[in-house]
């Protein structure tokens, strides 16, 4: 199989910027119009900006007629209730939002979040007709005692135990080794291949082959201009789930234009 191909279709790059609890509105729609200016039509590539919540709607708005789409950082699995603070899946749909991002690892550490919980709010997205970016990774002790496949080998079927084959088309999944997020620290190429080729491999143990085929499965970890090209060179990454690198212009519009090498 040729990188980003099942038979004759290409799986196509997602790059995703996730501005976890940074910009206002104003700063919201002044990136992304500038963002637009300069990616163009961005043809054979998906880009997305995940504001937070009090950002979707300028987001939304500033996007308009643009190739940017826009995602949450992320949602609850009932479709309404007393939940406070909560937001669903069926008000994200509501405000044009597109894409969610689920489980990131910021999630699991600060806020409790379980693989259960994970699972539950992929299927709410996936029901709503929201794509998922889910996100799963290691620790840094998990690797240097070897377990990094362990770790991943129960995050992801946890992740998509209420997911049907048929919907993997819709999903993207983002490996983020923890050790790697907001340290300077990158998982080499090589690294990030071996773990994202092993995701690929749980995925179709879980869905089967074609679902496998489809899936985006994403790198993060200290993604920046500097290495995107040769992790987007690597056969089974399909994208990149960005955090600081994707807060300045330059920098995230230079890695949506990630060079095929």
């Amino acid at each position: 199989m040729n990188k980003g191909e099942v038979g004759s279709r290409r799986r196509t790059p997602l790059l995703a910027g996730n501005w976890k609890m940074y910009k206002t509105s104003d700063e919201t729609s002044s990136f992304v119009r500038e963002l637009a200016s300069i990616v163009g039509p961005a043809d054979g590539r998906d880009i997305v900006v995940a504001p937070p919540f009090t950002s979707l709607v300028e987001a939304k708005r500033s996007a308009a007629g643009t190739p940017i789409a826009v995602a949450a950082q992320n949602v609850f699995w009932e479709p309404e209730g007393a939940y406070t603070g909560e937001v669903s899946a069926l008000m994200l749909v509501d405000l044009g939002v597109r894409y969610v991002i689920i489980g990131h690892s910021e999630r699991r550490q600060f806020f409790g979040e379980s693989d259960a919980a994970v699972g539950k709010k992929v299927a709410a997205a996936l029901s709503s007709a929201l794509s998922p970016i889910m996100c799963v990774g290691e620790t840094e002790s998990e690797r240097e005692a070897g377990r990094t496949e362990e770790v991943l080998a129960r995050q992801v079927p946890a992740g998509l135990v209420a997911v049907r084959p048929d919907q993997a088309s819709s999903l993207a999944i983002a490996y983020e080794p923890i050790w790697a997020i907001g340290t300077g620290k990158t998982a080499t190429p090589e690294m990030a291949q071996e773990a994202i080729s092993f995701v690929r491999a749980q995925v179709d143990k879980a869905l089967g082959p074609e679902a496998a085929g489809v899936v985006r499965v994403l790198y993060g970890g200290s993604v920046k201009p500097e290495n995107i090209d040769d992790l987007m060179a690597q056969p089974d990454i399909d994208g990149a789930l960005v955090g600081g690198a994707s807060l300045e212009v330059a920098s995230f519009a230079r890695i949506v234009q990630f060079r095929e090498l």
